[in-house]
């Protein structure tokens, strides 16, 4: 196989795998819905736990008794990885069983917003023009589906997860800072960990059945740990930052589509027309800077 031949190879699994893990990460909703648990705190106890025990599995599997000494090397950054992504998955779940999918996922969908933000307060990382534009025109999307929230009653539900974007970016930051400490694969876990204990006195007393123990199970290993582990170790290395947006799209996109068809269950038409705003001002920031990439490339 020729050298670029090769090379386009590679890029094919790359996208290959980031959409199978945005298919994979989209079906939280889904799932969720399916469970008789109403307890957001039981949900995210369950999911959280069974993530942290599949993440130190793989842990040990792939570094044996190197395992906690590889969770220690992170230090402060690993910790606050861990944190942030402790907080990810608490209010991530606690926003499903307070508002919509959709109101979720779209909300969620400003996480790259967040992170240049916060890149640009605390890294000094530059922001073209063209994403202080698209982050104008999601944020007026942003004011519509809150005023879609006051209106249905799901406020609370949306500015928990306001909290899930504001925590990627945090974690943005920790990671960069890091400077290569931080294992991505130890801070998932580590973060499981920490979301389930903080969860645990509040999910008391559990209701969950075996039908509702068998969903958290798969919520916590194939929509949460195995893409995780499949994003890093495969799909990043391969595709650019501007491909991994695009392409993560698809979990907003696919995460409203599921419930709806399954359960009937859609956004407002004010949330629907905001979210919309904030896709397509993703959509076109990316799609803009991979141009650019490309004509670099070709240089």
């Amino acid at each position: 196989m020729t050298t670029s031949a090769s090379i386009r190879a590679c890029h094919t699994v790359g996208i290959a795998t980031m959409v199978l893990c945005t298919l994979l990460w989209s079906i939280a909703g889904l799932l969720a819905r399916e469970a008789s648990v109403a307890n957001g705190w039981e949900v995210t106890f369950w999911r959280s736990t069974v993530l942290a025990a599949f993440i130190a599995a793989v842990m040990l599997t792939r570094h044996r008794a190197r395992a906690l000494g590889r969770v220690m090397a992170m230090g402060w950054p690993g910790l606050v990885s861990g944190v942030a992504w402790a907080v990810m998955f608490t209010c991530f779940m606690l926003a499903l069983t307070r508002t919509t999918v959709a109101n979720t996922l779209f909300i969620m969908a400003i996480l790259p917003f967040c992170a240049a933000i916060a890149g640009r307060l605390f890294l000094r990382e530059r922001v073209p023009p063209r994403t202080w534009l698209a982050m104008a025109a999601a944020a007026a999307g942003v004011g519509l589906m809150f005023r879609d929230a006051l209106l249905t009653g799901n406020a609370a539900g949306s500015v928990i997860a306001l909290a899930v974007p504001v925590a990627a970016a945090a974690n943005y930051v920790a990671v960069k800072r890091g400077g290569g400490r931080v294992d991505f694969i130890a801070a998932l876990g580590l973060g499981g960990l920490l979301s389930a204990l903080v969860a645990l006195p509040l999910a008391y007393p559990p209701s969950a059945s075996a039908k509702d123990l068998a969903l958290f199970g798969t919520l916590g290993v194939l929509q949460l740990g195995i893409p995780g582990i499949l994003y890093v170790l495969i799909a990043v290395p391969r595709l650019s930052a501007a491909e991994v947006g695009l392409l993560s799209l698809l979990e907003v996109i696919f995460g409203p589509l599921w419930v709806w068809l399954s359960r009937g269950e859609g956004p407002g038409a004010l949330a629907l027309a905001g979210g919309a705003i904030v896709v397509a001002a993703l959509a076109a920031n990316e799609t803009i800077g991979l141009a650019l990439e490309r004509r670099t490339a070709q240089r």
